[in-house]
């Protein structure tokens, strides 16, 4: 079994920034792919970003593309999601997700079901 435990999440100004972390119980991480997905107010979870097992490789969602930076530390079983220039559009809860299957290996993996395993969550609100 995999925890997931996300941070970083608060109440932020337009234009600002926030770093959130994930870190990983287990001693397998390195062969997970990774994702950040978020599940704005009454909307639905949604695609944000991800990573494969070396970090070679990422993929994002068109809405982040720019300002959102993915990335993972092996050594520490963390994964990153940095966020500069956000917007309020950005509100959401922000859950990172765990994935075993080898097609983590070699492309980013952008869909909910392709996860074995969930954060919490850690809120995200952008103040106009």
């Amino acid at each position: 079994q995999v925890q997931l435990i996300e941070s970083g999440g608060g109440l932020v100004q337009a234009g600002g920034s926030l770093r959130l972390s994930c870190a990983t119980s287990g001693r397998t991480f390195s062969s997970y792919g990774m994702g950040w997905f978020r599940q704005p107010p009454g909307k639905e979870r949604e695609f944000v970003a991800a990573i494969t097992w070396s970090g070679g490789s990422t993929s994002y969602a068109d809405s982040v593309k720019g300002r959102f930076t993915i990335s993972r530390n092996n050594a520490k079983n963390t994964v990153y999601l940095q966020m500069n220039s956000l917007k309020p559009e950005d509100t959401a809860d922000y859950y990172c997700a765990a994935a075993r299957s080898y097609s983590g290996s070699y492309r980013p993996l952008k869909e909910l079901n392709e996860y074995d395993y969930w954060g919490q969550g850690t809120q995200v609100t952008v103040s106009s």
